[in-house]
């Protein structure tokens, strides 16, 4: 059964943060599929939906993002899962706002929650949608992923939310082959396509 994993920190003080568009695409996701609740514990929150038919779950890690790979353990126990059955969608500081990237495996480019599951998983072999929150400089890095996006961004990331999430269905129903051919682009090149 697939799992698709949010990254981001609990709280309402990151609730709309940069760090936080893992969870804002599986609130999305919840939505669409109509997603029944399923298990929460101290570690993580979790619904199940059946889109297309198929079986999936939506797992919230409630512990903070450096440590995102604890929520995946304690899954784990409950539940077997193969790491090729995993998503996970995180931000990523060095794509520009409006991008997505889908993944198969690769390096967690630095970021912590991604180090944290690779680290749980024993692997880096593992589905991965990126999101782009862009890159302000090294000074204020930590900073910015944890401030709000601009009112100048709002319209972009509302859009590349919306096709995250189309992106995570596709995953989901169509293979991340299907996926990878259809999302890993940046918005301006399918608004510029006849």
């Amino acid at each position: 059964m697939p799992l698709v994993v949010g990254l981001g920190n609990p709280g309402a003080r990151y609730a709309h943060t940069r760090h936080n568009v893992g969870w804002l695409v599986l609130d999305r996701l919840a939505r669409k599929w109509r997603a029944d609740p399923g298990e929460t514990t101290p570690g993580y929150r979790s619904m199940r939906a059946v889109p297309g038919g198929r079986s999936v779950d939506l797992v919230w890690p409630m512990s903070f993002m450096n440590a995102s790979g604890e929520a995946l353990e304690e899954w784990r126990r409950r539940h077997d899962f193969a790491s090729r059955d995993l998503l996970v969608i995180s931000d990523d500081v060095y794509l520009p706002i409006g991008t997505l990237r889908i993944r198969t495996g690769g390096s967690s480019g630095g970021h912590r929650g991604l180090e944290s599951i690779e680290s749980s998983l024993a692997s880096r072999e593992y589905g991965r949608l990126r999101i782009g929150v862009g890159h302000p400089g090294e000074p204020e890095l930590r900073e910015h992923v944890l401030d709000e996006f601009q009112e100048d961004e709002q319209a972009t990331v509302t859009e590349t939310l919306a096709r995250a999430a189309e992106a995570a269905e596709c995953w989901v129903l169509e293979g991340v082959t299907a996926a990878m051919n259809r999302f890993n682009r940046r918005l301006e090149q399918e608004v510029e396509e006849p």
